[in-house]
């Protein structure tokens, strides 16, 4: 297995948004992640282990404003690329078990779950450009994949509901503030997919977008994702 950091206090293994690199990240040895067969030429009764170590891959976090790890990051990127297309699939589709339903909304919280930077005190919308993701080559496909999970006929609400809780969703309606309009797009996408699924959340999930508008309108606090 790949070599993995020591967890945060909060249990992320996620590295601060915006870490000054050192010298000791910079020379930091290339992440060997374990070489994975595909999942579709793996014989049937061993792809939802194999899917459960590529999702346990992809919720390694890598740090974007450091030029490094590049080849650990391509990997992941098309072991993402990978789940998204597998699921589109019938095989695809049976493999929401239970256990993994719960890996793929960790996998997701690793990787979406994270303070946004804070936004400049004289940022325009209107004029100035956003501060975009960096990590969004990543984040784009887990979104993607998200999304997909979602959908899924084979994701029941009264099982799924059990993973996709309140605090995933208070998780997705924090991240609309974020200055990347790609990012607020597919939350946007996401969410309204949530609410539509998952009738247990709609009352949690209105409450906390209406305290959003509240303190938007009466505290005049900037936030980015009021349009979406």
């Amino acid at each position: 297995p790949p070599h993995m950091p020591p967890a945060s206090p909060s249990g992320s293994s996620r590295p601060p948004l915006n870490p000054t690199p050192s010298q000791h990240s910079l020379n930091r040895p290339e992440i060997q992640f374990p070489n994975l067969p595909t999942l579709r030429e793996s014989p049937q009764s061993e792809r939802e282990q194999l899917f459960l170590k590529k999702l346990d891959l992809c919720s390694y976090v890598f740090d974007f404003n450091v030029a490094t790890q590049k080849r650990a990051k391509d990997i992941k990127r098309q072991t993402l690329l990978e789940l998204v297309d597998y699921v589109n699939t019938p095989a695809g589709q049976a493999i929401f078990t239970e256990a993994v339903m719960a890996s793929v909304v960790k996998m997701v919280k690793e990787n979406v779950g994270r303070s946004l930077p804070p936004t400049k005190d004289d940022f325009d919308p209107e004029e100035d450009e956003p501060q975009l993701e960096p990590s969004w080559p990543h984040l784009q496909v887990v979104y993607e994949f998200f999304l997909r999970f979602i959908v899924s006929g084979a994701v029941l609400a009264k099982t799924a509901k059990r993973f996709i809780d309140q605090n995933t969703c208070l998780t997705l309606i924090n991240l609309f503030d974020s200055e990347d309009p790609r990012e607020r797009d597919y939350l946007k996408t996401i969410l309204h997919r949530i609410y539509g699924k998952f009738m247990t959340h709609r009352s949690f999930i209105r409450r906390n977008v209406s305290n959003i508008f509240y303190g938007f309108v009466y505290e005049k606090t900037r936030h980015n994702g009021i349009g979406e």
